[in-house]
């Protein structure tokens, strides 16, 4: 998959301001602790995940959408005029129906011939809608489209939290499968892209290659109708499995990846990966053959942000300097289901 028109004119991200850390979370957690004799620290030291941010409770996804939105377009300097479509791909939403598109659209004051809708497809939604625009802006079906992803994951922490408390018959092996879901972090993130006759940046978006491995959409997955938690959000993830099938996966899409670029494993100056934690980290630049110096990685600070971790994790890569004019870019987008797809940029 080759792009020849397409540029990235921003890659912008928003954080909530309220931190909460590990420990803090595990103090939530103290009666569980106690009856199973859990030790303070265990879930950084698992993870690497020392903190992670929440929205407020009056902010929905729409608003940080909008904001996250809005920054790209400023970023860029581009109006909010110019955009002919917009895509909203986060897991969290403002409701069932209509789209949270349709609220960011409003929030942003789009022209009414601007096309939106949502995209899902858990943690690679953002990857999932920059394919869609890049497509269509390939085609000439659009100058311009902006992908947002704003996911608020305080309800799926404080339900899983509740649970955890609640069941007081859980055993070590039962918790297992709660334990990811209090790595999920909030965030928002976006990428405003353009044809290359109405680009100011100049960074291309080169192309790249997609693979998925279905066999294994069990290992993670959200809000099962039978879960006693069903009042709220709640995710149930086999970590072991999902860490083996989705780096193999992973592996697989880089290998077609490269053959798509013509690139090798030393040609990325900077990657960025979907932010699970440490030992996914570790594993992922191991099995793919990649220099690990090279990794910009957010997951100690932010923890999973869902579809809003990879492209925020590459925003802050940007405004802290990491990515340079000449630099070619890596996003390694790897999700639940199992998905994956991998981008290059020309920076």
């Amino acid at each position: 998959m080759r792009y020849t028109k397409v540029c990235i004119e921003a890659i912008s991200c928003v954080l909530p301001e309220r931190v909460v850390t590990s420990v803090a979370i595990e103090q939530w957690l103290k009666p569980l602790y106690d009856r199973l004799g859990l030790h303070e620290g265990r879930l950084e030291l698992m993870t690497g995940i020392r903190e992670r941010r929440f929205w407020g409770r009056e902010t929905r996804p729409s608003d940080a959408g909008a904001a996250v939105g809005r920054k790209a377009l400023t970023q860029a300097g581009f109006a909010p005029e110019s955009v002919d479509c917009l895509f909203h791909c986060a897991v969290s939403r403002d409701f069932v129906e209509p789209a949270t598109a349709t609220s960011v659209h409003r929030l942003l004051g789009l022209p009414t011939r601007a096309l939106n809708f949502d995209i899902s497809n858990a943690c690679l939604g953002v990857l999932s809608g920059v394919l869609v625009a890049a497509n269509m802006i390939q085609l000439g079906q659009a100058a311009t489209a902006l992908v947002v992803a704003a996911e608020d994951s305080l309800p799926l922490v404080e339900n899983t939290v509740r649970v955890l408390r609640q069941d007081t018959g859980l055993s070590r092996r039962e918790i297992k499968p709660y334990f990811a879901s209090l790595t999920i972090g909030s965030a928002a993130a976006a990428v405003l892209l353009a044809h290359e006759d109405v680009t100011r940046s100049g960074h291309r978006l080169l192309g790249g290659a997609w693979r998925s491995d279905t066999r294994f959409n069990h290992l993670c997955q959200g809000n099962h109708e039978d879960d006693p938690a069903s009042v709220g959000p709640m995710m149930q993830t086999d970590a072991e499995q999902l860490l083996e099938n989705g780096v193999e996966t992973a592996r697989k899409t880089w290998t077609e990846t490269k053959t798509a670029l013509g690139w090798s494993d030393s040609t990325p100056t900077v990657i960025c990966t979907h932010q699970v934690g440490r030992m996914h980290r570790t594993r992922l630049y191991s099995a793919l053959g990649l220099d690990a110096d090279r990794d910009f990685s957010t997951f100690e600070y932010l923890g999973n942000c869902g579809a809003a971790s990879l492209p925020a994790t590459a925003a802050l890569a940007v405004e802290e300097g990491r990515v340079q004019s000449g630099d070619r870019l890596a996003l390694l987008g790897i999700g639940s289901g199992i998905n994956c797809t991998i981008l290059g940029v020309q920076w």
